[in-house]
């Protein structure tokens, strides 16, 4: 096969070949609530869901940045709790402070991350493990172990419970932009083409001169900015920091990641097809919980693990299955 033929295959794999199944899988959960449950489609099970997950999502596109160049950011559960921790200490001087200051905290872990990964060539997995205990650690620590109220006299709660011009969640809104900020940035500059030139071959895209360093740095930043905003999301929409929330976050996140056709290997992916993995897991339990109040059946929240890992792991066989047909078709 020839590099340009190679390229173009690789190309419509990245555009539609491995996302397609995900948009389809969310268009018929969404048709299927619609014809099932009679508040499926009302104004607030609609803003309560935008609202909850924007967090996921948020989490989930930082995310498939780290696994496109075929990394991993375990940390990110970690980091949102300490950050909402940071937020809600912060609250009482506005959301124009608690906002950016969190936001900066998430950034600082993402970049300690960067400097192991990189310069340190620490395995992603174990630098981002220590991170991830040192994140959760530095949320106790800081909080008592104990939630922390936010200043409800300040405007910080308008973030996490009010809506733009009485329409959608402001955090919906701020998630759609950096979404399609995100998505400019790897489908439309040179940055996102190094993003995946390094999932495709990090040796490779380094000989042909790309900042392959930079660009691995700015991934890990990337990923703790935008768990950083998910903790804002979390202290604000909850009214308190959260040191004990996050758990297994990494694991949604992964799992939205790898649902929209992203190869845990690198260099395939799309911020859009993440988007839709994210909201088809969110649509799942928010399904179950129509089911449940229908008296249909009765699962717990502790079921919602293991589905999830059920899920996760029957999307990467298959992924694994498709990774292989890819690497032929490119051979």
């Amino acid at each position: 096969m020839s590099v340009t033929t190679a390229f173009d295959l690789r190309r419509h794999l990245r555009g539609g070949g491995h996302s397609a199944g995900v948009w389809a899988a969310l268009a018929a959960l969404i048709l299927f609530g619609l014809l099932r449950y009679e508040n499926f489609g009302g104004a607030y099970n609609i803003s309560s869901f935008l609202n909850y997950n924007a967090m996921f999502i948020v989490i989930s596109v930082g995310m498939c940045f780290v696994i496109l160049t075929g990394g991993i950011d375990l940390s990110v559960g970690s980091v949102a709790a300490f950050t909402s921790v940071v937020a809600a200490y912060l609250s009482p001087w506005g959301i124009q402070i608690a906002l950016p200051g969190a936001v900066m905290a998430g950034l600082a872990i993402g970049a300690l991350n960067a400097f192991f990964v990189v310069a340190m060539r620490i395995p992603p997995f174990i630098a981002t493990l220590a991170t991830m205990l040192g994140a959760k650690g530095g949320a106790l620590v800081i909080s008592g172990a104990q939630t922390i109220s936010i200043d409800w006299g300040s405007n910080f709660t308008k973030l996490g419970m009010g809506k733009a011009f009485d329409l959608l969640p402001w955090t919906a809104v701020i998630t759609a932009i950096v979404v399609v900020g995100l998505w400019i940035l790897l489908e439309r500059t040179s940055l996102g083409r190094t993003v995946l030139a390094i999932g495709g071959g990090e040796d490779a895209a380094a000989m042909m001169g790309l900042n392959t360093r930079g660009a691995k740095a700015f991934v890990y930043m990337l990923s703790g900015g935008c768990a950083g905003l998910a903790g804002v999301f979390l202290a604000s929409g909850f009214g308190a920091g959260q040191p004990l929330e996050g758990i297994g976050w990494e694991l949604s996140a992964i799992a939205s990641v790898v649902v929209g056709g992203t190869l845990l290997t690198g260099g395939l992916g799309s911020v859009g097809a993440t988007v839709a993995g994210a909201l088809l897991l969110g649509l799942v339990f928010n399904i179950l919980n129509f089911e449940n109040g229908r008296g249909v059946i009765s699962l717990s929240a502790y079921w919602q693990m293991v589905i999830r890992g059920a899920f996760l792991l029957l999307v990467i066989l298959l992924q694994s299955r498709l990774s292989r047909a890819t690497q032929k078709e490119l051979s």
